[in-house]
């Protein structure tokens, strides 16, 4: 029934509304139209129902009960335990988003971040945000394509992708690991967090309603081939973890919100985007729970000559 309460498709604003890229796929300059597609609709319609950090990925919820604020914030202190952070590395964090982990990532691990995104409305923001948690010294900003970062001195000691290669594609998918590791330093690690096919998703082939109005050229492929690019660039997988179930209480948390701000939206956006947005949300939150789409935190290292993961043997301290 709610899906017959969609315009109809002669509405006069159903070409503004679905996805029309140009080029090759997953050519930089498509990657950034497609990126903006999604992105860049209104920071304020996403201000409406993420968390005050304006996170826009899994939360962690160690309490179901947990509020959306906490279950971020707890996301941000997974992520960077995993990484084991330390005070004065270098993290580059791909696909930044509004600056949320950065930041956190630098005030409360005391290192140097750079985060890089293709929307350029997060790009303006996050740095706002940078700027005003007086981060300036610590985090810096970058509109810019993760196949043109350039390294410090010796490459990075960490890297963070989180909810990025989505949008990479699987065919691309060794490139991109191929990148993180030129990127990085031995012995250093990369944590990325990404959606992935769930054990049910193969009841589902062909273009989608998310292809066409949500995110386009998004592709999520099963973790064996997310693994066997990241072995193909020579990285270590070390630790893998499915969030599904705490996607699917992110979500609801999303869905509740977006409803409550109904009236609000409508000031950022027209009455087709909210119920597009409304859609995909609940068939996410429906797809996240019942094992059709999975998102995986695969922890990679990249060894030295020597073949030393330069790890710690047990991964205690991560639940210190």
């Amino acid at each position: 029934y709610r899906l017959m309460r969609l315009p109809p498709a002669s509405d006069p604003h159903d070409e503004a509304r679905t996805a029309a890229l140009d080029g090759p796929p997953h050519s930089p300059e498509r990657d950034r139209q497609a990126v903006s597609f999604h992105y860049d609709v209104s920071n304020d319609f996403y201000r409406l129902w993420l968390d005050s950090q304006m996170v826009y990925s899994c939360a962690y919820f160690t309490d179901e009960r947990n509020d959306l604020d906490r279950a971020q914030i707890d996301k941000f202190d997974h992520l960077c335990r995993k990484l084991r952070l330390r005070p004065g590395q270098q993290l580059l964090d791909i696909g930044c988003g509004w600056g949320g982990l950065a930041i956190h990532a630098a005030r409360h691990y005391h290192v140097q971040v750079t985060g890089v995104t293709l929307s350029t409305e997060q790009a303006t923001l996050a740095a706002e945000r940078v700027r005003d948690a007086g981060a300036s010294g610590r985090v810096k900003i970058e509109l810019r394509d993760y196949r043109d970062v350039r390294p410090p001195t010796g490459g990075f000691d960490a890297i963070v992708s989180v909810g990025m290669a989505e949008h990479v594609g699987r065919e691309h998918l060794p490139e991109y690991f191929r990148t993180a590791a030129t990127l990085l330093r031995p012995g250093g690690v990369f944590l990325n967090h990404a959606i992935s096919e769930g054990r049910r998703a193969d009841r589902f082939r062909g273009p989608s309603f998310v292809d066409a109005y949500v995110f386009p050229d998004s592709d999520i492929p099963p973790l064996p081939v997310v693994t066997a690019a990241a072995a193909s660039a020579d990285l270590e997988v070390r630790d893998v973890e499915n969030l599904r179930e705490h996607y699917t209480l992110t979500l609801r948390h999303w869905i509740r919100r977006l409803e409550a701000a109904h009236e609000a939206a409508l000031a950022f956006v027209d009455e087709r985007t909210y119920r597009i947005w409304r859609l995909y949300m609940a068939g996410s939150a429906h797809g996240f729970a019942h094992g059709d789409l999975a998102i995986y935190q695969t922890l990679l290292v990249k060894p030295d000559a020597e073949g030393h993961a330069r790890l710690p043997l047990t991964r205690n301290d991560w639940y210190e």
